[in-house]
């Protein structure tokens, strides 16, 4: 058993990394676990990389992934090799499992398991991945400025790249598995799809075989009607038929939707506390490095302010009401009733002298612990005694030097009048 982290961050894609510099250079102990000898995910195996704001001529997938971790190193980010295949989030420490044989704890797990694209299973696919065979047109469209490409799929994601294609190349075929003027795509992008003339068409058809010399120089298609096989000459292939999501092992664990990707709030935040997911696991629009990053800084500054709340809480309240009684206070700097109130709140408390605790915290900043005791009301108070919250009083009318007295008394011995 390893010690415990504050911060573990399962996957090191650009998600992972840059939760990981942000979680270090917050000096949190933070950690990646990954399966992968190299950091960087999808986007490491990725040669050509020009939409990286920064990064443009010269540079590649694995040399930007590389300085993404060797950022998170500076700051002090710790990498262990492990396939993570298990997870216990039922408590407070989050634990994961390897299939190695080892177990990890944290306060706090960042998901980043990131996401492949469906291939599609044929002859030289995988050889010339890279070389021709894409599955990102935002990446890649404008290597085949004025050449013919080909788009395997036609679902809403593969008639929307290949309309952002036409902008790029020569021609676009769209290779489609149906009938004449059948699409799977949504009826508005269809039609105008149809309309545009860059655009054409092969129905009834499937590709059987990618084929070239070092790059993609045509496919070889299937007719499903006839089973006639036709050499169709091409420099690149763009498939979208749909990405999968590494998400088995989370299954039960956290919120999925139905197609196995991981819901997250705009905080990164999925529907259990402390856990969080980014990158291209997770719901969202666009799928790049740039939006991996971002999701990435977002849930380690979240996650950072959610420890920090959990250790005042336990810290300045649980811990301290067990040697007097603690009243912890929700305020708003922008609702001036609570100011007031939560000013009488300290004069009473004063008068105790030092017989009664007194926490406050700004509601907007403390959101996860205003959740947890069902605050609903600005301003509230609720007293601890003895790690336990043992009574309240909600809204500004009820808040009073009197009633927070009568609060207090039972729990206070030889109070000082």
């Amino acid at each position: 058993m390893s010690e415990l982290y504050d911060l573990l961050i399962v996957g090191a894609g650009p998600g992972g990394l840059a939760a990981g510099i942000y979680g270090s250079r917050a000096k949190l102990k933070t950690a990646v676990v990954d399966k992968n000898a190299e950091p960087g995910g999808q986007a490491a195996t990725t040669e050509e990389m020009e939409n990286y704001p920064g990064f443009f001529e010269g540079s590649t997938g694995p040399g930007i992934m590389k300085k993404f971790a060797d950022h998170a190193k500076y700051f002090g980010t710790e990498f262990i090799r492990g396939n993570v295949d298990e997870v216990d989030f039922s408590g407070p420490v989050k634990k994961v499992h390897t299939q190695q044989g080892d177990t990890f704890e944290s306060k706090v797990v960042v998901l980043s398991p990131g996401a492949t694209p469906r291939k599609i299973g044929v002859k030289d696919e995988a050889e010339l991945s890279g070389q021709g065979v894409s599955y990102c047109a935002t990446c890649d469209a404008d290597f085949f400025v004025d050449l013919d490409v080909v788009v395997v799929g036609n679902g809403d994601a593969a008639i929307e790249e290949a309309e952002y294609l036409t902008k790029f190349a020569e021609t676009v075929t769209v290779i489609v598995i149906h009938e004449e003027g059948n699409l799977d795509c949504n009826k508005a992008s269809a039609e105008k799809a149809m309309k545009n003339p860059k655009l054409k068409w092969v129905w009834n058809s499937t590709v059987q075989e990618i084929a070239g010399d070092g790059l993609v120089e045509k496919v070889v298609l299937k007719n499903i009607n006839t089973g006639e096989l036709t050499d169709y000459p091409t420099n690149g292939v763009f498939v979208f038929i749909g990405t999968e999501p590494h998400t088995n092992f989370l299954k039960g664990k956290v919120e999925l939707d139905d197609r196995g990707y991981l819901v997250t709030n705009d905080m990164m935040e999925t529907n259990v506390p402390g856990v969080y997911a980014v990158g291209d696991a997770r719901v969202k629009y666009l799928r790049q490095v740039v939006t991996a990053a971002s999701d990435g800084a977002i849930a380690a500054s979240a996650a950072e302010k959610y420890l920090s709340e959990l250790q005042t809480l336990q810290n300045d309240v649980l811990d301290a009401s067990k040697e007097k009684p603690t009243i912890l206070a929700f305020w708003a700097p922008q609702i001036q009733e609570s100011i007031d109130s939560i000013a009488s709140v300290e004069k009473a408390v004063e008068e105790k002298d030092g017989a009664v605790g007194l926490v406050k915290l700004d509601t907007y900043r403390a959101k996860k612990t205003a959740t947890q005791y069902n605050i609903t009301e600005i301003p509230s108070i609720v007293l601890f005694k003895d790690g336990k919250d043992v009574a309240r009083l909600e809204g500004v009318k009820n808040i009073t030097p009197e009633a927070v007295e009568d609060l207090v008394k039972p729990y206070v011995q030889d109070l000082v009048k």
